[in-house]
């Protein structure tokens, strides 16, 4: 009977320690959650290795912690008379291509006489005391077309008509008062510098034009539709032709979706050629109204290289391609898994993981400048043993983490993307994540908090054009605004829709646009 009392008493301690450490283990997990999420809303976002082991920057002495002591103003070399004084360092290269204006303070006439003796004084020269630069206000100005008409009067004489007229270059959009500076400056608010056609409205009031929100989207969703889609078409084309692209996807909220409610998520795709030695340097955008990955299937068709991503499993819909899984996306689930407040064990080692992760990034700048050949060898030689070493480390710890915590979620992730992840390896114009595609959606991302939705299908197409010439001139060291007015000019007069090849000389690479809009 006593031996029946103390099984029983027995079994019940080994429920009660068992059911005591599933609790530790929640308790435990919901900290870490807990901190998590507290971090996200209030902590700093960047993933610099710097930040996440020292500690978040405060939020409210950002100038204070960016000032640097060692940063002095550009200094000024003197220089004698009407010649402009050269200026060296930051300064000097920010204003030598800006139109100067001498402005010369001097002694007036009555002025010009030694206090003293009376002798009339004579100039020793000027001196330059500092350099300034003035804002000069934007202005409008109307400009009305005239078409000359001729005749010769002697056939006139001889009761025939023969009138000539010079050929009118033809006008962006037909009967409208908008011209290629105005529609290019209304895009390059909105896609460039994220203004929205809400603010817009009253900036062109101040200039004294009443121009509604209405009109500017009509004015852009007619040009894109016209002008602008056939160059991002062509872009296309050469995208399909380069061996390693990169993509991503983020939300947009379309309204007007046929058979959709306006709360449905949409999203904008992004696909850019690679860093290493492409043939072009391009970034599209490709709005659809899902995130389904036959999305991707149909827009890369016909592409059969190395495609980098992060892990969503829709990119799988894309046949014939190699995927490349981003390792800052690896890295970015182990800082993550650090949290004030939870357990040091988890906390050391997702530092020794972002720790490992860290050095292939830090091989990969040193072999930045190689060939892909070279790259690719060097890689195989320096980074592969240390990939066998961190899939090593993450088998020996993963029995040591709690089965649902970040630390957890972070080496699964890694674990069950190996395949993906080692994929850069394969040839040296790969790379080895995907922030480039990470970098050109950003703008996107910032624009979409000021607008928070597209009006319709038709604008978010537009935009979608529009955000792709933008990002592909900023690859290409492009002035947009330039290029922008330089479309609207030249493509109403030129008969590409016959005669597609035409649109080459058009694209951001090519002699002539860059001689123009550089």
């Amino acid at each position: 009977m006593t031996d029946l009392r103390e099984v029983a008493m027995q079994n019940q301690i080994d429920s009660l320690a068992a059911e005591n450490k599933n609790l530790s283990s929640e308790v435990q997990r919901l900290k870490e959650q807990n901190a998590f999420l507290r971090k996200n809303l209030f902590g700093r976002k960047s993933e610099k290795t710097k930040v996440v082991f020292d500690g978040q920057i405060n939020l409210f002495d950002e100038a204070e912690q960016e000032a640097k002591k060692s940063a002095p103003e550009p200094e000024l070399q003197t220089v004698q008379e009407h010649k402009r004084k050269k200026q060296t360092g930051q300064r000097r290269e920010m204003l030598e291509n800006l139109p100067h204006e001498k402005k010369v303070f001097t002694l007036s006439q009555e002025e010009r006489s030694c206090k003293r003796c009376g002798t009339e004084l004579v100039s020793m020269g000027e001196q330059l005391i500092r350099t300034e630069v003035q804002f000069i206000p934007a202005e409008v100005k109307v400009i009305d077309i005239y078409q000359e008409t001729f005749e010769c009067r002697a056939c006139r004489k001889e009761q025939h008509f023969s009138i000539e007229k010079p050929v009118l270059p033809k006008p962006v959009l037909a009967h409208s008062m908008a011209s290629a500076s105005s529609i290019a400056h209304i895009m390059l608010q909105k896609y460039f510098y994220a203004v929205p056609l809400s603010r817009q409205e009253k900036e062109w009031l101040t200039l004294g034009v009443k121009l509604s929100r209405g009109t500017m989207a009509n004015w852009i969703i007619l040009a894109a539709r016209d002008w602008l889609l056939p160059v991002v078409d062509s872009l296309k084309d050469e995208l399909l032709r380069e061996t390693c692209l990169h993509a991503d996807e983020t939300p947009v909220q379309v309204l007007g979706e046929k058979g959709r409610k306006n709360t449905t998520k949409s999203y904008m795709w992004l696909y850019t050629s690679g860093k290493y030695e492409p043939l072009h340097k391009i970034r599209l955008f490709d709005y659809q109204p899902s995130r389904s990955g036959s999305c991707a299937k149909e827009y890369l068709e016909g592409f059969h290289g190395f495609l980098h991503t992060d892990a969503y499993v829709g990119y799988e819909k894309v046949q014939d391609v190699t995927r490349c899984l981003c390792w800052a996306h690896a890295r970015r689930y182990f800082v993550d898994a650090i949290a004030p407040g939870v357990d040091d064990l988890s906390g050391s080692l997702a530092k020794e993981g972002i720790g490992q992760i860290n050095k292939l990034f830090a091989i990969e700048q040193e072999l930045a400048e190689l060939s892909p050949g070279k790259r690719q060898e060097a890689r195989l030689q320096r980074e592969k043993p240390l990939l066998q070493a961190f899939w090593s480390w993450i088998e020996t710890q993963k029995g040591n983490v709690l089965p649902k915590s970040k630390l957890c979620q972070a080496m699964n992730y890694a674990a069950a993307n190996r395949k993906g992840l080692e994929g850069y390896l394969q040839d040296g114009r790969c790379n080895i994540s995907n922030n480039l595609a990470e970098g050109s959606i950003r703008p996107f991302t910032i624009g979409r908090k000021n607008w928070l939705f597209s009006g319709s299908p038709k604008g978010a197409t537009a935009s979608a054009a529009i955000y792709s010439l933008m990002e592909t001139c900023k690859a290409n060291e492009i002035d947009p605004y330039k290029y922008l007015i330089y479309l609207l000019e030249h493509l109403p007069n030129e008969p590409f829709q016959r005669q597609p090849e035409i649109l080459q000389k058009y694209l951001p690479w090519s002699l002539e646009i860059i001689n123009h809009c550089k």
